[in-house]
């Protein structure tokens, strides 16, 4: 099913989202649902605040060879290097800015079984990984932008 993804000026989007503690049919179908909304969005990450889920549940999907990657209760456990460049969000339509972001990420997290496990990311899921689990503490991109990218700028997709 797809869910309504909250827009910037939502309450929702600052809170922090608590911890799952239950890895049941409930979060299978909420890791169902976000992907299919960021599918339909045409995004490459979602993280539950922004579908009105205060928990730390994230969906990811870059396109490479990792596929859809669920994280429940993730964080960042490693970090190196510095990339920066255009950032966008399911949750700021049309919007665009220039963040710095770390290059390669290490995140651990539990799957949806509840097992615990890690994936490093770098380029766009560094970024993805960075971007999402923002939202899980109420923080959004445009708090960490440079400025933000106007349409003749950059082309959009």
């Amino acid at each position: 099913m797809v869910r309504k993804i909250l827009t910037f000026g939502d309450e929702t989007l600052r809170k922090t989202s608590k911890p799952m503690q239950k890895f049941d049919l409930r979060l299978w179908l909420l890791l169902r649902d976000m992907a299919d909304t960021m599918n339909k969005a045409e995004g490459v990450g979602l993280a539950a605040p922004q579908v009105g889920i205060l928990r730390r549940v994230v969906v990811i999907d870059v396109g490479d060879e990792n596929g859809l990657i669920e994280l429940i209760n993730p964080e960042i456990i490693a970090q190196e290097g510095e990339q920066e460049g255009s950032e966008g969000c399911l949750s700021a339509p049309g919007r665009r800015g220039y963040v710095k972001r770390p290059n390669k990420v290490t995140v651990r997290a539990q799957d949806r079984k509840g097992k615990f496990f890690e994936i490093t990311g770098e380029g766009l899921l560094a970024r993805a990984f960075c971007h999402e689990l923002d939202h899980l503490d109420g923080i959004l991109y445009s708090d960490k932008e440079e400025y933000e990218i106007k349409d003749d700028e950059e082309e959009q997709k």
